[in-house]
């Protein structure tokens, strides 16, 4: 297939919650090119993770195709939706998800366990991301022992480690002060500016400004700019 970096089509994700069924999405059609940032806009509960999660091969969806690079996600199995993830993306999370019991170049180090990494190369590679998101220094302390905006990087670098074509982030400023979000921005600008193609899911209205593109989600459904904004505005006038 060719097209598109990303291709999302027909794309449905629904699950049961007592005797309801949720529509988390419900039919999203998306595409997006390489090299762009993009940012995902919407309220709690609009779908916006669960486009994250099955664009990352981390949920399976419901319905529809989901197509990355010329591949198709959606028809993999869990063994080669690892390998895939592995080779072709990197995660960030708002909750950072660092192992506690590790150190930063641990932290950093450890996606390359999997890929069969040799352990003198591993140290080296750590150290570099470290220093490239400024925490040269701060490589032997634990995550307990770092501020949220340093845990932020630490899992920045994380990321970075088997060099993705595709950066996914979720909330990646939702856990931090206005400051540390900030940076967190433009370290991910810079990451798009060396030619990554950067996907982020927010509410932080901050990020549009570095977006290349820009997707708003409601109720499961992709929505234009303008609709979006008047059912922000009508959910705050009711608040």
């Amino acid at each position: 297939m060719t097209g598109p970096f990303i291709r999302i089509f027909g794309l449905a994700r629904h699950y049961q919650m007592g005797g309801t069924t949720v529509r988390a999405l419900d039919g999203v059609n998306v595409d997006i090119e390489s090299h762009t940032f993009t940012v995902v806009m919407g309220p709690s509960g609009s779908g916006k993770s669960s486009l994250l999660y099955l664009l990352g091969g981390l949920d399976r969806p419901t319905a529809g195709e989901i197509w990355v690079n010329g591949e198709r996600l959606d028809t993999m199995d869990e063994n080669q939706l690892a390998v895939f993830r592995r080779r072709a993306m990197g995660f960030i999370f708002q909750s950072f998800n660092l192992v506690q019991s590790m150190s930063a170049a641990e932290n950093v180090a450890f996606p390359m366990q999997f890929a069969g990494v040799p352990a003198m190369r591993r140290t080296e590679r750590s150290h570099d991301l470290l220093k490239q998101v400024g925490l040269a220094d701060r490589s032997h302390h634990k995550p307990s022992e770092l501020s949220g905006g340093q845990q932020q990087r630490v899992a920045i670098a994380r990321a970075l480690v088997n060099d993705p074509a595709l950066i996914l982030a979720d909330e990646p400023t939702g856990n931090l002060d206005t400051s540390s979000g900030a940076s967190i921005m433009q370290m991910l600008a810079d990451l798009h500016r060396a030619g990554r193609t950067v996907l982020v899911v927010t509410h932080d209205a901050r990020m549009m400004r570095f977006a290349t593109h820009k997707i708003f989600l409601l109720d499961g459904h992709v929505v234009s700019e303008a609709e979006y904004q008047s059912a922000t505005l009508d959910a705050m006038s009711d608040s």
